[in-house]
């Protein structure tokens, strides 16, 4: 996929869908990182040599599909982080925004410039950017179609951690591994429920959602195995030994 700098198109939609699919299903699975392989380039967004050649009716079907898999990738049940270690505009920004962390490279560059082409971002940057960096910016991001590095990035939330870019080029991604081995020492079950607390949360006003989800969120944790053995492990002065249970 080099040549076309992972650009979204109907093949790599098609892989991403399958692999969220399987990671969905895999309890081993405690953190999801998500990144390129491609030198300098996270998604440059959508494949456009596909889409000129798309009918109209085309190009809305596969937007439904592109904004379906971004979506499945959001709801994951694990935590994700998105290690941008080049340039992510458009749909490769809306893929990034779609995981739980964002950490980039400096030097890496990321925008959604869909109104460029006069259309807008849609596979969910019109939610998920507001919701990350607030609205008053997001819309000023949106109106112009800019694209900003790494550094104004973590400036405005855009991102949580920037690192400068190694020789290797993977510099967010060693970042993002050594975020995900901070996840990894908690209790799965707990690492879920929270996720999807904290989801939810964003969703509903958060008077309704105290009275409700909260509640039966962590009501989920008691009846757990892990839950007696982070008392027992801290009784012991031991790490914990989670097992998802």
């Amino acid at each position: 996929l080099s040549h076309a700098k992972n650009a979204l198109n109907k093949n790599l939609l098609k892989m991403m869908s399958k692999a969220v699919d399987a990671l969905k299903s895999d309890k081993k699975v405690r953190t999801v990182i998500f990144r390129s392989e491609v030198p300098g380039i996270f998604c440059a967004g959508a494949d456009l040599k596909e889409r000129a050649k798309m009918h109209s009716s085309e190009v809305s079907s596969f937007v439904s599909k592109a904004r379906a898999t971004v979506n499945e990738m959001a709801n994951l049940p694990v935590p994700t982080i998105a290690a941008i270690d080049g340039t992510a505009l458009g749909g490769g920004l809306e893929l990034a925004l779609a995981c739980d962390i964002r950490v980039a490279a400096s030097s890496a560059k990321m925008g959604l410039v869909e109104t460029k082409l006069a259309i807008i971002p849609g596979a969910g940057g019109t939610q998920r950017l507001p919701r990350t960096i607030g609205v008053s910016l997001a819309k000023e991001l949106i109106f112009s179609a800019r694209i900003v590095d790494g550094e104004e990035a973590k400036s405005i939330g855009l991102i949580s951690h920037v690192v400068e870019q190694n020789e290797a080029g993977d510099a967010a991604y060693r970042r993002a591994l050594a975020l995900a081995r901070e996840f990894l020492p908690q209790g799965p079950v707990a690492m879920r429920v929270a996720k999807l607390a904290i989801n939810q949360g964003m969703e509903v006003r958060i008077c309704i959602f105290c009275k409700s989800k909260q509640k039966s969120g962590w009501q989920q944790t008691i009846p757990t195995k892990d839950r007696i053995e982070g008392l027992l492990a801290f009784k012991e002065k031991r790490p914990p030994r989670y097992k998802g249970e």
